[in-house]
């Protein structure tokens, strides 16, 4: 029971220093991959910056804290998203091989089912992310998109009749325009 409450001293001190170092890590190495290493622009990047916390967090939390084989690990995982994204702005099978497509999932006060359920939403999630985006009205949003991150978009209605500038929605799923 003594065990589950207490912890050596040199533990305690060895799990501050492996913070330290990690966190050191983490931030040079992201000066140096760039401002995307912690983007959401793709389920990619998202999962990889989720990789970050977990190689840090096991670092932090291991028996004897084997700091550099954290720091390897991380220094590899930012690598390896650096070479994904050069490879998705070279060639296009790269992208499609990354990439998530947007998708239309609601559109002047209709619910698109078959597009919700590709992407597993449903109404009440739509309705939730137009409340969080303001919407008074139905009548005041034009679409909702669930983009390639799974983030979800509410496009208000401008008031002015302006058509959608087709570049905004250019590669969404079920988008006629």
């Amino acid at each position: 029971m003594s065990d589950w409450l207490t912890t050596d001293p040199w533990k305690f001190g060895a799990v501050g220093v492996s913070v330290l170092l990690g966190v050191m890590a983490l931030i040079g190495l992201n000066r140096l991959f760039g401002l995307r290493s912690f983007s959401k622009l793709s389920g990619f990047d998202f999962a990889i910056t989720v990789a970050f916390g977990s190689v840090l967090a096991g670092t932090v939390m291991a028996e004897d804290p084997p700091v550099v084989q954290g720091v390897a690990a991380l220094f590899f995982l930012f690598a390896l998203q650096a070479g994904i994204a050069f490879a998705r702005t070279r060639w296009p099978w790269a992208r499609e091989l990354v990439n998530n497509k947007p998708r239309l999932v609601w559109h002047e006060g209709e619910f698109l089912s078959e597009q919700m359920k590709k992407a597993q939403i449903t109404r009440s999630d739509i309705v939730a992310k137009m409340r969080e985006a303001n919407a008074l009205r139905m009548d005041d949003v034009l679409a909702v998109v669930v983009e390639t991150t799974g983030d979800i978009s509410v496009l208000h209605k401008t008031g002015d009749d302006r058509d959608v500038d087709p570049a905004i929605m250019e590669g969404v799923i079920g988008w006629t325009g």
